[in-house]
């Protein structure tokens, strides 16, 4: 029988999603091994909000996660629109997002509690096979396969390294020490709380609703399980009070009032918002530019974060990383369609599964992350009219949000020449022994 030991570092929603995704894999002829390494010291995800588009629900279906499909789980609008947009001083809806081919209820953007999207995806991955406080210090690969060194002292051993440990990942570094992050020059507010706490505000909207202003913007929904969750942004350096950035951890306590003081002279219903947000917590928003390979000594590849350092941006992160992690399933299955059962797979056999997956999730990611560095430091509107014609102009981001990631793997099966096909040639790969 053949067999594949998988390393995964993170057990968040990518890390999850991989490994629901590449146990798939396993048959009567092939084992899969997965071990899940996570520095936490328990299974409770940290975070506020986060929204799953179109993209990301249909690969929840297809991962069999159908638990977090269901309206209580996870928040869809009344009116079946994405996104309102609306101004800040006035409340007016200036703009509004569209679905433009998303038939099934099921599949509209929602949004959950991080905690409850962890939580329905946990369940899908037996927890003998989680290792908690077990934070990577280093990750190293070679010709006879990959390890983990890990701030304990210990390490583990496999054929095959995941690195879904997030924006700044240690796997990353360990391959690529190049790469940083840059402060976008923003940090947010983030609070999720009871939603019987907004129950009293008069006018609230029911939607999903984005406030922009000439300098910041606010957001708020309603999540599921009965949790709404309000997010302010802002740049901390016209705060003398506020701390620097750079030294601000990831879901830090932060000062409410600071909050409420930035929106004081919004509209009624956005100052009545930040005066029932019980407290709030802190996310510098950082970005880095695209990696110009996600494939590191034919062993190893990254998913989510640490794959596409975007920053968060379009709220697209979850969405991105069930899609990587569907890829990188897709990918394994056809090179293993072309290798007799009971073989095991070679380094020749994992490069070109990894090759599959970079070439289906690079461009996109890419495309993304390119927009949101160009953005950095770009003037805000001087006038109404300007922030007006801002908000109706931003750009579609359909090609982000109803992606069809199963479409471009096909894409790039037939740019390959690889239709029911294998192995990918690749003379940069000499043929190796069996694992």
């Amino acid at each position: 029988m053949g067999q594949i030991d998988i390393l995964i570092a993170g057990s968040g929603i990518a890390g999850l999603a991989t490994a629901i995704a590449l146990r798939q894999l396993e048959s009567p002829d092939f084992k899969v091994n997965i071990q899940l390494y996570e520095k936490a010291t328990e299974l409770t995800e940290i975070g506020a909000s986060i929204a799953l588009s179109p993209n990301g629900l249909r690969t929840l279906e297809r991962l069999g996660v159908h638990n977090a499909l269901d309206d209580n789980v996870g928040f869809r609008g009344p009116s079946a629109v994405p996104m309102i947009y609306r101004h800040w001083k006035t409340n007016e809806v200036v703009s509004d997002d569209r679905f433009v081919n998303v038939p099934e209820h099921k599949h509209q953007t929602a949004r959950f509690h991080r905690g409850h999207l962890h939580q329905a995806l946990l369940e899908h991955v037996p927890r003998k096979d989680i290792h908690l406080n077990k934070g990577v210090r280093h990750a190293d690969a070679d010709a006879n396969g990959v390890t983990l060194y890990f701030e304990d002292g210990s390490s583990a051993k496999g054929d095959i390294l995941v690195g879904a440990d997030g924006l700044r990942s240690k796997v990353r570094v360990a391959f690529n020490p190049e790469h940083s992050l840059h402060w976008t020059g923003r940090t947010l507010f983030r609070s999720t709380f009871d939603a019987s706490l907004v129950e009293n505000i008069p006018d609230l909207p029911p939607d999903s609703t984005h406030w922009w202003g000439p300098r910041h913007t606010f957001f708020a929904s309603k999540l599921g399980k009965n949790q709404y969750t309000t997010v302010g942004q802002y740049d901390p350096t016209e705060f003398p009070q506020s701390q620097d950035p750079a030294t601000v951890k990831w879901d830090q306590d932060g000062d409410v009032s600071i909050f409420r003081d930035l929106y004081k002279d919004w509209n009624p219903v956005v100052k009545a918002l930040t005066e029932v947000t019980p407290y709030v917590r802190l996310f510098p928003n950082f970005a880095g530019q695209p990696l110009d390979s996600w494939v590191f000594h034919s062993r190893v590849t990254l998913v989510g974060d640490a794959a596409h350092t975007h920053g968060g941006a379009y709220a697209a992160g979850g969405s991105l990383a069930l899609d990587d992690a569907w890829a990188l399933y897709l990918s394994f299955r056809q090179v293993l369609a072309g290798i007799k059962p009971g073989i095991q797979l070679s380094v020749r056999n994992i490069h070109d599964a990894l090759t599959l997956y970079e070439k289906t999730r690079l461009p996109h990611t890419e495309r993304l992350m390119k927009g949101v560095l160009a953005g950095i430091g770009a003037p805000s509107p001087q006038t109404d009219d300007e922030l007006r014609q801002k908000i109706k102009s931003r750009p579609s981001g359909i090609w982000l949000t109803e992606h069809d990631v199963e479409a471009a793997f096909a894409t790039v099966l037939l740019e390959q020449g690889l239709v029911g096909n294998a192995s990918l040639e690749s003379e940069s790969i000499p043929k190796q022994s069996r694992l």
